[in-house]
């Protein structure tokens, strides 16, 4: 089972943070460091496994990871998973990453944050891996980005409720309301 998945940059700086066990915020920070730090001081020609760590679970999990250009992709698993299908794995979410934002850079990790999030989770989901078929991650990519444009996106919600609001006909706005005991008195409102 994948029990993280880690994307950061050559700096350490962190771009995208998924546990799928719980540890306590502190615990992230302290596991995020230290597997920076074992990761970035390997060669780029030797194996990319590690046993995981001994803040993240030692000899029971691996550490897997890919270097493309300035971003390490760190998959923590324990010992039921195979490296080279996590390795297939990473390579299937970055070409798929490639193939939505063509030429995937670290700055659309940054500025795509829910993109790259709703990307992920087509792959993996809870700690399981969902589907490693590159064509039908992006085909339900696609269909979500339809979908948003269709209903305006989330971004438009606020100005369309604006745009009603200014298009209601009331024909008299109230200036007392009475509830009961309670007599409530409207100031007066300049028209939008």
């Amino acid at each position: 089972m994948i029990k993280a998945i880690l994307i950061f940059n050559n700096h350490g700086k962190p771009r995208l943070i998924r546990f799928y066990q719980y540890f306590a915020e502190d615990m992230q920070q302290q596991i995020i460091r230290e597997t920076f730090h074992l990761v970035s001081k390997r060669d780029d020609n030797v194996c990319n496994f590690l046993e995981g760590g001994s803040l993240i679970g030692g000899s029971d999990y691996k550490l897997i990871y890919r270097h493309y250009a300035t971003l390490y992709f760190v998959f923590c698993v324990d010992s039921s998973e195979s490296e080279l299908g996590i390795l297939d794995l990473i390579q299937v979410f970055v070409e798929t990453l490639d193939k939505c934002f063509e030429n995937v850079c670290e700055l659309d990790l940054i500025f795509h944050m829910d993109k790259v999030h709703n990307i992920l989770q087509e792959v993996v989901m809870g700690g399981m891996v969902l589907e490693t078929n590159m064509n039908e991650i992006v085909a339900q990519v696609e269909l979500q980005n339809r979908m948003e444009k269709s209903e305006g996106g989330l971004s438009a919600a606020p100005a369309r409720a604006v745009s009603a609001v200014k298009n209601m006909n009331l024909p008299e706005i109230p200036r007392n309301i009475n509830i009961g005991d309670i007599n409530i008195k409207v100031p007066s409102l300049s028209p939008f």
